[in-house]
């Protein structure tokens, strides 16, 4: 029992421990900048003055992030400006940077991409090349002779994973945000066991604060004591002082016997495949890939793996290198991101390309539509041209004040014609974007800052294939079972409602 309740209590002390430290952290600097206020009058009105040119440079910024840090250091100068460069200045771990660096050449060595992919795609669709050409540009080749299938509930989408899991032979690399003890995680763990036990190689990646909730000496032991090898992301308990625990990795791979990956938004719980209710029904979607197209996820898994080991590792990448699949139909573009690449975000970029290539249809499912003004004005710039735009997104919630901020957001975007529905059955966390019928994506994005500036992400550019209609078509279903919201009814809700969301859009970027 006392062990038990050891196990239980881990997690809680280890979020307890990163609170107090945080809350020590803002007291020490409020206890600094008293001292200096009281005892070093010309020190502290040079760092009122350092706070208003600060603030003067990052007014121009048009990132939501930066114009909170404008708010704050306005307020509390001082403390202000202590607090952003602890906390609010996006920094690059260099020697990180460089050991990540190295993998991503050696990985995208491997396999060198056929250029001829791009003149078919010119050829087929004169409009939409560019968008493929920018992520090759980014380091993210286009691959062919790979299937592809959707999965448009996560049900499905878990019921073939653990099919293909028991099938490996070779290897097994996962990478998951969220794992919660239940059904789904229980039959997983058993079969990563028995296939560690066979002598398959098994990695399992995990985001330590995404799994805080399991994450104990004894559930790590239990399955490296089984032959699993084992890694957690970014421990919360790590470089507190700089909130590096904000960029978490929010991927989500499965790659099997290097010819077979997975991903999407479906993470490893119950609620997943709606084998437990939280939220009403849970809409989630992902896709599994077979073929050429797998090394680019193969090529995620490692960076990341990369990133989240201690020390170098050697490894013949050329040993998962996959094999063509004979049924494939259309290409597909896998790739990543993540704090390295700021301030160029390739997910953002890519978003903004397809929005601004569309001529006449835009469809687009996300759980948390917090956008930063760039993005809102190419979808009203889209809508206002005559595409038609709609966006999915949650009537029943699992963040009351995220949704409050969707809300807030969706004034500008009615007004300029895009149709903005909100899923009735339950919480939408699909995240997926069709373009005029050619292209999609299907990954584990939200349309929100973190996304696309703090976390890590991954997704899959879809071109000429069955998915893409099926994506289309799973969209379209959602938005039968969805409620339009209309700019009349946005305008007539309560007062009250205006006041906290508009308070809470100024902090939308911290959520």
């Amino acid at each position: 029992m006392v062990k038990l309740l050891k196990n239980y209590t881990m997690p809680i002390v280890r979020g307890l421990t990163v609170a107090a430290a945080v809350a020590i952290q803002v007291l020490f600097i409020v206890a600094i900048v008293h001292f200096l206020e009281q005892y070093a009058a010309w020190l502290y009105l040079g760092m009122q003055i350092a706070s208003f040119f600060l603030a003067c440079a990052l007014v121009n910024d048009q990132e939501s992030y930066r114009q909170f840090w404008v708010i704050f250091i306005l307020l509390v100068p001082v403390i202000g400006l202590a607090l952003y460069f602890i906390w609010g200045w996006r920094h690059i771990n260099l020697t990180l940077r460089r050991k990540v660096d190295t993998v991503k050449q050696t990985l995208y060595a491997c396999l060198q991409e056929d250029t001829a992919i791009y003149e078919r795609i010119e050829a087929d669709h004169p409009g939409k090349v560019q968008i493929n050409r920018f992520l090759s540009s980014e380091g993210f080749p286009i691959y062919a002779n790979t299937s592809v299938q959707y999965f448009s509930e996560g049900k499905a989408m878990l019921s073939s994973i653990t099919e293909d899991l028991r099938a490996a032979r070779e290897s097994i690399f996962i990478e998951m945000f969220i794992v919660r003890e239940g059904q789904i995680w229980d039959e997983i763990k058993q079969i990563l066991i028995e296939k560690a036990g066979q002598g398959v190689n098994v990695r399992l990646l995990l985001d330590d604060f995404g799994c805080i909730g399991i994450n104990t000496r004894r559930f790590r032991r239990e399955l490296r004591e089984a032959g699993i090898r084992v890694r957690m992301f970014a421990p919360i308990t790590h470089d507190i002082t700089r909130l590096s625990f904000n960029y978490r990795n929010h991927q989500k791979v499965i790659v099997i016997d290097h010819n077979i990956a997975y991903t999407g938004g479906i993470n490893f719980a119950d609620e997943y495949a709606n084998l437990i209710s939280r939220f009403e029904y849970w809409k989630d979607s992902g896709i599994r890939m077979q073929g050429e197209g797998v090394w680019g996820m193969v090529r995620i898994f490692f960076e990341m793996w990369a990133l989240a080991s201690r020390k170098e590792e050697t490894i013949d990448y050329r040993a998962y290198l996959p094999d063509p699949a004979p049924d494939a139909d259309g290409y597909v573009q896998p790739f990543g991101d993540g704090p390295f690449n700021n301030p160029e975000n390739p997910a953002e970029e890519l978003y903004s390309h397809m929005i601004n290539k569309a001529r006449k249809h835009l469809l687009i499912t996300t759980p948390y539509l917090i956008l930063e003004q760039k993005m809102t004005e190419d979808l009203c710039r889209a809508a206002r041209s005559g595409v038609e735009v709609h966006i999915v997104v949650p009537h029943i919630y699992d963040k009351w004040y995220i949704y409050m901020v969707n809300v807030a957001n969706y004034g500008k975007l009615i007004k300029s014609g895009v149709h903005l529905h909100e899923f009735l059955p339950g919480f939408i966390h699909s995240k997926t974007i069709v373009c005029d019928d050619e292209c999609a994506v299907c990954g584990t994005i939200n349309m929100d800052f973190r996304s696309f500036y703090l976390h890590y992400e991954c997704g899959v550019l879809l071109y000429g294939s069955e998915a893409v209609r099926e994506i289309r078509e799973d969209i379209a279903a959602a938005i039968s079972e969805s409620e339009e919201i209309r700019y009349d009814t946005w305008l007539g809700r309560p007062w009250y409602y205006k006041l906290i969301q508009w308070i809470l859009k100024l902090f939308s970027s911290l959520f």
